[in-house]
């Protein structure tokens, strides 16, 4: 559990939200692992919990039930609110780069089947939306960098007004070519590297900007990110002196 604090420009009441992410259901994990995590979740009586993709590694069509099951479990008066990851665009080792870019037909289907399974447990995908979350705080949330459409970032924020912002997105990356400031961004992705050698560091990771491979980082315009090191595992199933993450934030009126 991951523990952060932080004013929010244009907040005018504290928010407390849980944000989890890279959650991996399939291959390596399964549901008890994610019933361990709904449950440390709702234990910290968040106002709102975030969701921040690469939700399963499944085979393609394959609808992840027992995932659905505990993720229905999740609550928080102010929604259960998640994006897309890479690896919610198809079942795992099927991409290719034949169609990086473009929008394979099965992987729309399954894309769309998943998050229609994930709107009946509670959870809504937001695909380049926005979303008031109160009265003070505007959410967007961004389809995946690398096998999604890609936002309007200026009209997706100019809907904000005088509230707070928030981004969601998957991949961290985004937020060096953001349009405008944004009071926080989160983002997962990187696993904090998975495998981290004392001394050394993560050996590899996904991301262009290796200064957002986890904890806080500074992006375009200065806007703060929190790069979550993730709950699962890809490619390895094991993580090495980077431990799993929940992240708890409190937000406070600047």
């Amino acid at each position: 559990m991951s523990r952060q604090q932080m004013t929010l420009p244009g907040l005018r009441r504290p928010l407390r939200l849980v944000f989890l992410t890279d959650l991996h259901y399939g291959l390596y994990l399964g549901a008890a692992q994610v019933a361990h995590w709904v449950d440390l979740t709702l234990a910290e009586r968040p106002d709102l919990v975030l969701l921040g993709g690469d939700f399963v590694d499944v085979h393609a069509g394959e609808t992840p039930q027992l995932l659905l099951q505990e993720l229905s479990r999740l609550r928080a008066p102010l929604g259960v609110l998640g994006v897309w990851g890479n690896h919610d665009y198809g079942s795992f080792g099927r991409y290719s780069s034949r169609w990086r870019g473009a929008a394979h037909p099965d992987w729309t289907r399954n894309r769309e089947a998943l998050a229609q399974a994930l709107a009946g447990a509670g959870v809504d995908i937001l695909r380049n939306q926005a979303h008031e979350v109160r009265d003070d705080l505007w959410l967007v949330g961004t389809d995946d960098l690398w096998w999604g459409d890609a936002p309007d970032l200026a009209a997706l924020l100019a809907g904000a007004g005088e509230r707070a912002t928030l981004l969601l997105t998957h991949n961290p990356d985004l937020v060096m070519s953001l349009p405008a400031p944004v009071g926080l961004a989160l983002a997962g992705h990187t696993h904090g590297g998975q495998v981290r050698i004392p001394g050394i560091g993560a050996l590899k990771v996904p991301v262009q900007y290796r200064q957002l491979t986890q904890g806080w980082a500074k992006a375009a315009h200065g806007t703060s990110t929190y790069v979550s090191r993730g709950l699962g595992v890809s490619a390895l199933p094991l993580r090495f002196a980077c431990p799993a993450e929940i992240t708890v934030l409190t937000l406070l009126p600047a």
